[in-house]
């Protein structure tokens, strides 16, 4: 048995979700938040037999798509922060870990 923990785009989740639902997979769903953009973020948890991962990972992919963003860009100089002209950055797609699970127990 495994754990997925992938975290998803806020743009991406309700699509993910159904997505995963519609295949009978069991969820957990966590509100989170980046620590570089400060970007909402969705992180979901789900149980699976070893041969359903492959089927997780697909459904992730499928439903979760990268983009770009502008950012403001803060420069810190000695007299202090302002702003630059904004950057553009890759946001979205997912990050997945895959834990293998040692015991499951539903009470």
């Amino acid at each position: 048995m495994k754990l997925i923990i992938a975290i998803v785009s806020t743009d991406d989740a309700n699509k993910v979700q159904k997505a995963l639902v519609h295949e009978q997979f069991f969820i957990t769903k966590l509100a989170t938040q980046g620590g570089f953009l400060k970007a909402g973020n969705v992180t979901f948890m789900i149980g699976v037999n070893d041969e359903k991962v492959i089927n997780v990972l697909d459904i992730i992919e499928a439903n979760s798509k990268k983009r770009q963003k502008l950012v403001p860009n803060t420069i810190v100089n000695e007299f202090g922060s302002f702003s630059a002209m904004p950057i553009e950055v890759e946001v979205g797609g997912a990050t997945v870990f895959v834990l293998p699970v040692d015991q499951f127990v539903k009470v």
